[in-house]
């Protein structure tokens, strides 16, 4: 069995001898070849090329960017028979795609589950979804989350650590003092049906949306990777509307209701368009500003192994 191990140095629990002790562990059942990460892209560019060279296995040690990086280069032309199949690592700060996967939540443990699943021919096919030109695996944003997003990245780059404290911080910063709440700024349309205007758009392959340390964050609690594309969209961002309904989707028996609440489940495909430019987010990481985003939910894209 062929394998390449991405490793992403940057990720924020990833370390040289996390590194070592899984490229040893993988070298007892693969053929590994070992690349470190050097740039943004650049695991798309070797997960693309092992596709070209016909190896059975990427390993992805690092976060859920990493991980969304490697899912691009394998489907860069589609999914289709004899991909190489998806290993999971999680040396991240959330790592949700391997924890909504139930994968075990420590490096050390993962890789002896990741050994005990190569040995076994133990896989999952899992549905996945495009944001435009796109792969995510578990989330996307227009809007609100997004910029949130890139407040907290462009805050990792002063140095600070991207914990469930910074996000909240700077959800809530931008929620009071940087968003435009009072006109909702895009709209979502299905299919022929007459487009309707919303002020947040959380698009969901899966739950959770994301985690805050140990608490999973719900919107959509029904999203699920063997089911179409979910959305939670709130109609308006008054305070008191979307603190209940923040309530909710961190409830551990999250039920989101309301009728500020737009929720779409299982949809094949939908639009988001905003009246000006708003920052995209997927899988957690910042990808510039859009004005539309065309989301196509993709069944039994990938091989997970697990």
């Amino acid at each position: 069995m062929r394998a390449l191990l991405v490793v992403n140095p940057k990720a924020t629990a990833t370390t040289p001898g996390m590194r070592d002790v899984l490229a040893y562990a993988l070298s007892s059942e693969t053929k590994l070849d070992v690349v470190q990460t050097e740039a943004r892209g650049h695991a798309t560019s070797l997960a693309r090329q092992a596709v070209v060279e016909g190896l059975d296995v990427v390993v992805a040690l690092g976060g859920d960017g990493t991980v969304n990086e490697v899912v691009n280069g394998l489907l860069a032309d589609g999914p289709s028979a004899g991909l190489p199949a998806l290993g999971v690592v999680p040396g991240g700060n959330a790592n949700v795609f391997a924890r909504a996967l139930g994968l075990p939540e420590t490096a050390i443990e993962a890789t002896g589950h990741l050994l005990g699943s190569l040995r076994h021919g133990r896989r999952r096919t899992v549905g996945l979804a495009t944001a435009g030109d796109r792969w995510f695996t578990f989330c996307a944003g227009l809007g609100l989350d997004a910029e949130v997003v890139r407040r907290v990245e462009g805050r990792r780059r002063d140095g600070r650590k991207a914990t469930p404290g910074l996000f909240v911080r700077q959800g809530v910063q931008h929620f009071f003092l940087g968003a435009q709440r009072k006109e909702p700024a895009m709209t979502v349309q299905v299919g022929d049906r007459a487009p309707e205007r919303i002020g947040l758009a959380l698009v969901c392959n899966t739950t959770p949306w994301t985690y805050l340390g140990p608490r999973p964050v719900q919107p959509c609690p029904e999203a699920s990777f063997d089911t179409g594309l979910d959305l939670f969209a709130l109609r308006r961002l008054g305070t008191l509307s979307t603190l209940n309904h923040l309530r909710q989707i961190l409830a551990r028996d999250p039920r989101p209701r309301g009728r500020d609440l737009l929720r779409l489940h299982d949809e094949p495909e939908f639009v988001l368009r905003a009246d000006r430019p708003l920052a995209f987010q997927v899988d957690g990481d910042d990808l510039g500003d859009r004005s539309e985003v065309v989301f196509r939910s993709v069944p039994r894209a990938l091989d997970v192994v697990l």
